[in-house]
């Protein structure tokens, strides 16, 4: 193989390598290495966090060593419960394959699909039976699941591990026996997974796999990791105005953090936008604009982003409306069942909370007034700086 990038290129942005020494060595043998990521489908979409990982084994691709993908149908159904402190729920094949559809799709915006192999791990694990499972789980102990912080947080805390969980570390090691992996990648809370792919693979005689994890990217509120499920994500595919609205909501501190995991920029420019920040030579509104953008134009394309970019401007900084929103028609009725019908609230009491806390405009003027009516003449009802809908009379 012609080697295309250098060690420390290719290790560039990782958090934690178990080796550096035995990647080294890997590396010197010549041979183009086998790179392993895998991925369940939890969930209908990819958001930004997935992709700090996925930038990684592009990296890989790009070098041409022989890239995997593994979307973990099988290992979906156990549910994966790292960094939970109860248990995650099971879901169904009905779920399973319908998030799946969605995967290569959005994996393909920073992915280059030609240079990666896609496999399914039940390709594998569908195929074991009783004595095989009881196989795997004697190579394991208690103690050593026990080892994992969330496992042991639980058993501390008397919070109910159900068995199910164990095997999935297990399961995932197991991939990595199936596809002979070099290396694994994953993220910082995957760690005890991919060490026990490591394990697996001693004993099953195999070289083991070198282990490398990239740092979590921390959600839209600066605090927990990007997770759907907590609602600090922004989706690879939602529209470009939702990406960049959401993404002018981060901290000024977070934007270097965004540069380097999101925008995928490269360190010494992240140093760079950081340095700006402390020294206040930079304007940060311009700043997250521009990365905004970035990020938004990798997702949908230069144009869409520009356009975004435009829509923020007018609609938050501005405070104009849209000049294309869509339509509801109704009779005249409380703003509060407005706001409902419109998909803004889910219920007429959250409707009303966002009345009371002025997040209504009729007309660009605030409606704080829950038992405000509006009168059927044409009109334009907002709900922070994203949500338009202009109101016509039912006729």
């Amino acid at each position: 193989m012609k080697q295309t990038e250098s060690v420390e290129a290719l290790l560039d942005g990782f958090e934690h390598v178990e080796s550096v020494a035995e990647f080294r060595s890997r590396i010197a043998l010549g041979r183009p290495l086998r790179i392993k990521l895998g991925i369940d489908p939890t969930s209908p979409d990819l958001h930004l966090g997935f992709m700090v990982v996925l930038a990684k084994l592009q990296r890989f691709a790009a070098a041409g060593h022989a890239v995997t993908l593994i979307i973990g149908d099988f290992t979906a159904r156990i549910g994966d419960p790292s960094g939970k402190n109860t248990m995650r729920p099971q879901l169904s094949s009905e779920e399973i394959d319908a998030n799946m559809r969605t995967y290569r799709e959005q994996a393909g915006k920073v992915l280059d699909l030609e240079r990666v192999s896609i496999r399914y791990n039940s390709e594998w694990l569908g195929r074991l039976g009783l004595s095989d499972l009881i196989g795997l789980l004697s190579k394991t102990t208690v103690a050593q699941m026990l080892e994992r912080n969330d496992f042991d947080q639980r058993y501390r805390a008397g919070t109910p591990i159900s068995l199910h969980e164990f095997l999935y570390p297990v399961a995932q090691a197991y991939d990595s026996i199936a596809v002979e992996a070099d290396m694994e990648l994953g993220g910082t809370d995957q760690l005890f997974n991919l060490l026990l792919g490591r394990h697996y693979q001693r004993e099953f005689g195999q070289t083991p796999q070198i282990c490398a994890t990239v740092p979590l990217l921390v959600g839209l509120d600066g605090v927990k990791k990007m997770s759907k499920s907590i609602g600090n994500y922004v989706g690879i595919a939602e529209s470009p105005e939702t990406q960049f609205g959401k993404l002018m909501s981060i901290s000024d501190a977070l934007i270097p953090v965004y540069a380097r995991l999101a925008a995928f920029r490269s360190q010494r420019e992240t140093d760079a936008l950081a340095d700006a920040l402390r020294s206040a030579s930079a304007d940060p509104m311009q700043l997250k604009k521009d990365l905004a953008a970035e990020i938004v134009a990798r997702y949908h394309g230069a144009e869409a982003a520009r356009q975004a970019r435009e829509h923020f401007e007018a609609t938050v900084q501005r405070r104009e409306a849209p000049s294309e929103m869509p339509e509801l028609r109704h009779a005249p009725a409380r703003l509060s069942a407005l706001v409902v019908a419109a998909g803004f609230a889910a219920s007429k009491r959250e409707a009303e909370r966002l009345l009371r806390g002025s997040g209504v405009r009729l007309d660009g003027i605030v409606i704080a007034e829950p038992n405000a009516v509006w009168n059927g003449e044409p009109a334009v009802l907002s709900v922070g700086s994203r949500k338009f809908v202009r109101l016509l009379k039912l006729t």
